[in-house]
């Protein structure tokens, strides 16, 4: 099946053109190539938008009104799959925010199962605790957090279809256990975590290679104790960013992209079931969130994930940082495919790829979004975007 995409712009990779042909095959793409005189299967003028890759997302805990801790099986995972879908999210991992050992091997179980009945988008899992630091655990339940043992390692290391990202404290945690998740292909990240400087770099040495939601809930920057942040800024390690307008100011938003480049700065949205719904308020693990002003948070103004979507914050980083909206798209498919060491079949539009894309109007609102090649999403009325 050939597409042809005119009358806009065509994010490819290492280029940008004003029109393509794109060519098919299995939900491959084949070639890449101008566009042509010949028929096309399907002709679409972008009108003045743009054709980007599918968002890669790293951390999704919910959307269209589910919680993945809440219903830890394939209808779940397919729910929040198709909220986020209509955001331009082609590739994304249910994230389970700290809970019991039993809920963790479920979490597992039901991302498999995913996988194997083809649910579109689904690449894995994101297990984000409990094996963080209390005194930076955020909206996590103090009563859930513990250590890394034997018996949870076995269940983390065991094989799955697809890729298993853990959420720890470096600090909490043995550098042997690290190791070890790292050699059964475990990614490893830094998150909710007090951790110095010499720790977090230790964890780094034992094969730790990102840190979640990069500034929020870690040990910060300082000029004579660099913490986690300044761990993560003095290495090649991974970074996830909330670009929301609440979760970071601006200029730390520009300053991490200057620091660490596109190649290393990955968007994440951290979203809750709110995304893709018009709801005012939801419950986590019995406590009542509200979504105020497209905020999520809690009673005693804790901040409880985010109601952002990754089409808000492509759009919010190109408006804080001035970057080119190509390079910003890299921060948002590109680099975590390659974080998560899927660079050679999703994040790019280029041949030997997954045919994933979405079509973004000249104000980088999501119009429609394809995986394999196959349309699976238009917005909702009213829902062009979760937050605005």
């Amino acid at each position: 099946m050939i597409f042809r995409f005119h009358n806009g712009r065509v994010a490819l990779a290492g280029d940008v053109v004003d029109a393509a042909d794109i060519a098919v095959a299995d939900g491959v793409v084949i070639t890449v190539s101008p566009a042509g005189n010949a028929a096309a299967d399907r002709e679409i003028d972008l009108d003045g938008g743009w054709l980007v890759p599918g968002f890669v997302d790293t951390q999704v805990n919910g959307g269209g009104g589910v919680l993945f801790n809440d219903q830890v099986d394939v209808d779940a995972i397919a729910a929040i799959g198709a909220a986020h879908a209509r955001f331009g999210t082609t590739a994304f991992l249910p994230t389970l925010i700290s809970d019991t050992p039993a809920q963790i091997a479920a979490a597992l179980a039901a991302v498999d199962a995913a996988i194997e009945q083809g649910v579109p988008g689904v690449i894995g899992i994101h297990i984000e605790g409990p094996f963080i630091n209390e005194v930076k655990r955020g909206i996590h339940e103090a009563h859930r957090i513990r250590r890394l043992d034997a018996d949870i390692l076995a269940t983390l290391t065991a094989p799955h279809r697809g890729r298993v990202m853990l959420t720890l404290a470096p600090e909490l945690c043995d550098e042997e256990d690290i190791r070890a998740l790292v050699r059964h292909g475990v990614i490893v990240s830094a998150g909710h975590s007090d951790a110095t400087y010499d720790e977090a770099r230790r964890a780094i040495a034992a094969g730790l290679s990102g840190f979640t939601h990069l500034f929020n809930a870690m040990s910060p920057l300082h000029h004579r104790k660099p913490g986690a942040v300044g761990a993560a800024f003095d290495s090649d390690s991974y970074c996830g960013l909330i670009v929301d307008d609440v979760h970071l100011h601006p200029a730390v938003v520009r300053l991490a992209v200057r620091a660490k480049g596109k190649n290393r700065i990955m968007l994440v949205t951290d979203a809750m079931p709110s995304v893709g719904t018009d709801v005012g308020e939801f419950t986590l693990q019995g406590k009542r969130i509200a979504v105020k002003d497209g905020v999520c948070i809690f009673e005693d103004g804790t901040l409880a994930g985010t109601h952002l979507d990754m089409a808000s914050a492509l759009r919010k980083t190109v408006e804080v940082t001035g970057l080119p909206v190509p390079d910003v798209s890299v921060m948002a498919s590109a680099t975590p495919a390659a974080f998560l060491s899927l660079q050679d079949s999703i994040g790019t539009i280029a041949p030997g790829r997954r045919a994933d894309w979405v079509w973004l109007d000249a104000a980088l609102m999501p119009l429609e979004t394809w995986i394999g090649g196959a349309p699976v999403s238009n917005p909702a009325p009213g829902l062009a975007c979760a937050t605005q």
